[in-house]
């Protein structure tokens, strides 16, 4: 019965060897699919972010054209309208006058994806969003 014992207790030893670091690679597992998806998802909220970034940098040129075109500032309007968008890292793909109203594309590349917004701006009886 002793020996019986002993061979029981080595058997299962054994078994429990044969187990030892199964934990770890759960844990690698989850750590990687973590990973994974972190950086899937990352780049969506960044992006996201970017276009808010877009999206104001063209509000506030059109409002700066506008106050140009109104003669409220000194210069010439789309000349200011690039250099807001610039200041908020976009570029003017267009911008046109219509008197005294200005509509300003601003657009931004983002991992290979143009990022656009338009905004237009002037007197309120005469801009219709």
């Amino acid at each position: 019965m002793g020996a019986d014992i002993g061979e029981r207790t080595l058997r299962s030893c054994g078994a429990r060897d044969r187990e030892t670091g199964a934990a770890a690679v759960l844990a690698v597992a989850v750590v990687g699919a973590i990973a994974a998806l972190t950086a899937t998802i990352l780049p969506l909220y960044i992006g996201m972010s970017i276009r808010q970034s877009v999206i104001a940098a063209a509000d506030a040129s059109a409002l700066g054209a506008a106050d140009v075109a109104s003669g409220r500032l000194p210069g010439v309007p789309c000349a200011i309208a690039e250099e807001i968008a610039g200041a908020n890292h976009a570029r003017i793909d267009r911008c046109e006058a219509d008197g005294l109203v200005l509509t300003v594309v601003a657009e931004r590349d983002f991992l290979g994806i143009r990022l656009r917004a338009a905004a237009a701006a002037g007197p309120p009886d005469l801009v219709s969003n």
